[in-house]
């Protein structure tokens, strides 16, 4: 991954978020502000906005900048969690021109950690953490069997969805949604499902690269 490919990751991400801003809304004003999608799809307009240029630019360096405007512009919740692990992210990439798989699969890793810091949650809590973990998770086993970045982010992408779809029986144990306790249960989480589009849009990339289809689950 080049910064190019970078710079298409998070153009494919705002794409995806504004197509289902609406959808992200109604999901969390069953469970929380009923804000998300609307501060998701204008932190990310912000961040297009915001792009540097690819030129002389370091896939690392790119997201990092990603993370910082997403934590000035989004509001709620979402900002400091999404905009850390970019910023974790893009920092463990460090100054690489170009990144494999197992670099890659270290950036994911900080990201995590970074909004695992800040949330203080873990997979069950019906939270981004949902569909992140079993990602993250997926992406790694594919790298450790010699996989490539088309099959770990592919892999990533459909763990993150069914990381999803495992949210609707749980009962929220952080944030808005833990205010609501049993009335919780029976409701997609907003933020997996915006994390589950992130990791759509990176396998994307892949699948572009690639000659494929050009679409990814989620």
């Amino acid at each position: 991954m080049d910064a190019a490919a970078a710079s298409r990751w998070v153009e494919l991400a705002a794409a995806r978020l504004k197509r289902e801003r609406d959808h992200l809304t109604q999901l969390d004003a069953a469970i929380g502000d009923a804000d998300h999608g609307v501060n998701m799809d204008r932190g990310f307009d912000a961040v297009l906005g915001r792009l540097p240029a690819v030129e002389d630019q370091t896939p690392g360096a790119l997201l990092t900048e990603v993370g910082r405007t997403i934590v000035t512009v989004v509001g709620g919740a979402s900002g400091p969690l999404y905009g850390s692990a970019f910023i974790a992210l893009g920092q463990a990439l460090d100054a690489e021109a170009e990144v494999g798989p197992e670099l890659l699969l270290d950036g994911l890793r900080a990201g995590l950690a970074a909004i695992q810091r800040r949330g203080a949650a873990v997979e069950g809590d019906k939270t981004i953490v949902d569909a992140y973990a079993p990602a993250l998770a997926a992406f790694e086993a594919k790298v450790v069997a010699g996989g490539s970045l088309q099959t770990a982010t592919e892999a990533a992408a459909a763990a993150a969805a069914d990381g999803v779809r495992a949210t609707v029986p749980l009962r929220a144990r952080k944030g808005r949604a833990s205010y609501l306790g049993p009335r919780s249960v029976g409701h997609q989480d907003p933020g997996a499902t915006s994390t589950a589009l992130i990791f759509a849009a990176l396998a994307e990339v892949f699948a572009e690269d690639a000659g494929g289809t050009g679409q990814a689950p989620g």
